[in-house]
């Protein structure tokens, strides 16, 4: 299927030195660009930010390599 696009002069121009680069053709890096996205999009669970609630003046931070510590607040916190 032919169709057209409109993109920035700045992606479009990034993108074919791309294909250049990697010996195909613009085309071959559009689709295949397009078919990560709609895959992506398609996995279930997916979280594009991670949800942030609080302030971390309001708890503790920790460094949760640390075994001791991280068990310390998860006690305080009754999560454990």
């Amino acid at each position: 299927m032919r169709t057209t696009i409109i993109l920035p002069d700045g992606l479009a121009e990034e993108a074919r030195q791309r294909a250049r680069e990697s010996g195909r053709t613009f085309t071959s890096l559009v689709i295949e660009g397009l078919r990560q996205v709609l895959r992506e999009s398609d996995m279930p669970g997916t979280v594009e930010r991670l949800p942030v609630h609080g302030s971390p003046s309001d708890r503790p931070l920790v460094d949760i390599s640390d075994r001791d510590a991280l068990a310390a607040v998860l006690d305080a916190d009754g999560l454990r």
